[in-house]
C-alpha cells in the first residue's frame, strides 16, 4: 500500500481509511470511558473523546506512512492521543495543583512507549482513583503495538526524548499560576543553547505536540527503515512542525483560555503583528525542515492540513484578530491549505449537529 503524496489520494484515504478506523477504535474507548466508576474521571474521559476527536483524526493520518501496517499504527496513535487528551482534561480542570501529581499521571505516557514497563497507579497522588482500568488499558494497547515493531529499539531514544519534553511541559504549565512562567523559563534556559532562536513560550509550544512520536512510529513500520532516520525525523519535527501545530492550537484557544484562567503561549507575544510574523516563520521553517524526509510531499500536505484543521475551528469566528490572522495564514498556505480549510469547516459543522457536546454535569 503506497503512501499518499498527492492531495486527491490523501483525501480519499482519509475518508475511506483513516476516519472509519478512528471511529471504530474511539467507539471502543468511549464505551470503556462511560463505564469508569469514579464520576469525575468518567466525565473527563468521555469529554476528552467527544470534544477532541479531531486530534485522533489528524494524528491517525500519520498511520498512512505505515503502508500495510496502517491498522497497527492507527491503533497506537488513537490510544496514545486518547491518553494525552484525557490527561490534559484532568490537569486543565484539575482538583490538584501538585506538580508531583501531574508527573505521576504522565508517567503513563512514558510507560506507553516502553513495552517492558510495569504499569503503576498513576492516580496515587490525587483524590480520584478508580478508573476501572481505563488508563492502564490505553497504556497496554500502546505497549502491545510497540512490542511487535521490529525497529522499536532504533526509535526508542527519540520517542522518549520527545515524550519526556511533552510530560515535562504538562507538569510546569499546570502548577499554581504564580509558578508557571518561572518554571517554564528555567526549563527553557536549560535547553536554549541547542535550539534555534526562540522564546521560552515558543519552546514550550514545540514540546507540546505528539506529531513527532506518531511520525517516528509510523515510519518505523516500513521495511526500508534506516538507522539514521529516527534522528532525521526528530530534527524535522522538533521544533518546527510541532511548534506550528501547538501555536495554531493556542492561537484559536486564546479567548477560551482567558475565560478559564489557563496558560496560553500566544498571549505572550508583545503584539498581534509579532504573533503573526512568528506563526508564518514556523510555517515556512516547518516546510523546510521536512524537505529531506522520505515522502516529503506527504509531510508538506500535513503542514497545510494543520492550517486547515485548526483555522476552520468555530472558535476562530468569535475572535476578530484571530480571524484576520487565520485568513492570511490560509492564503499563505495556498490552494491546498484552502481546500483543507473548507473541508474541515464543512465536516466539523456536520459533525457538531450529529453529536452535540453533552452538558458538563452529565
Amino acid at each position: 500500500m503506497k503512501v499518499p503524496t498527492h492531495l486527491s489520494t490523501l483525501t480519499t484515504r482519509i475518508f475511506l481509511q483513516v476516519r472509519p478506523r478512528v471511529k471504530h477504535y474511539l467507539q471502543g474507548w468511549r464505551q470503556r470511558a462511560e463505564s469508569i466508576p469514579d464520576p469525575e474521571l468518567r466525565r473527563q474521559a468521555v469529554m476528552s473523546i467527544q470534544t477532541k476527536m479531531f486530534h485522533c483524526e489528524g494524528g491517525a493520518i500519520y498511520a498512512l506512512l505505515a503502508g500495510s501496517h496502517f491498522d497497527e499504527a492507527a491503533r497506537f496513535i488513537i490510544a496514545y492521543q486518547t491518553i494525552s487528551d484525557y490527561l490534559d482534561n484532568l490537569c486543565d480542570r484539575s482538583t490538584s495543583l501538585n506538580p508531583s501529581d501531574f508527573r505521576a499521571l504522565h508517567q503513563s505516557m512514558l510507560h506507553a512507549l516502553t513495552p517492558s514497563a510495569r504499569l503503576g497507579n498513576y492516580y496515587h497522588l490525587r483524590q480520584e482513583q478508580n478508573d476501572g482500568g481505563y488508563l492502564a488499558g490505553l497504556v497496554r494497547t500502546c505497549q502491545d503495538v510497540l512490542a511487535k515493531l521490529p525497529a522499536y529499539l532504533a526509535i526508542a531514544p527519540a520517542l522518549h526524548e520527545l515524550a519526556g519534553h511533552y510530560c515535562e511541559l504538562q507538569v510546569h504549565k499546570h502548577v499554581r499560576e504564580d509558578q508557571r512562567i518561572r518554571r517554564l523559563s528555567s526549563w527553557f534556559r536549560r535547553h536554549q543553547e541547542h535550539l534555534p532562536p526562540m522564546t521560552w513560550y515558543e519552546f514550550s509550544a514545540c514540546t507540546g505536540s505528539t506529531l513527532g512520536i506518531f511520525c517516528l512510529i509510523s515510519h518505523a513500520f516500513q521495511r526500508n527503515f534506516s538507522r539514521d532516520l529516527p534522528q532525521l525525523i526528530k530534527k524535522a519535527y522538533f521544533p518546527w512542525v510541532q511548534g506550528l501545530h501547538i501555536l495554531l492550537d493556542y492561537l484559536i484557544d486564546q479567548e477560551e483560555d482567558r475565560y478559564g484562567g489557563d496558560l496560553n503561549f500566544c498571549s505572550f507575544y508583545p503584539t498581534t503583528a509579532e504573533l503573526e510574523k512568528r506563526l508564518t516563520h514556523f510555517y515556512t521553517s516547518a516546510d523546510k525542515s521536512i524537505a529531506h524526509l522520505p515522502y516529503a510531499s506527504f509531510h508538506r500536505l500535513i503542514n497545510r492540513g494543520l492550517l486547515g484543521i485548526y483555522l476552520a475551528d468555530r472558535k476562530v469566528d468569535c475572535q476578530k484578530e484571530v480571524r484576520k490572522i487565520a485568513r492570511r495564514m490560509i492564503r499563505h498556505g495556498g490552494g491546498i491549505a484552502f481546500f483543507f480549510f473548507l473541508h474541515c469547516l464543512i465536516y466539523r459543522r456536520i459533525h457538531e449537529k450529529q453529536d452535540p457536546v453533552p452538558p458538563s454535569d452529565s
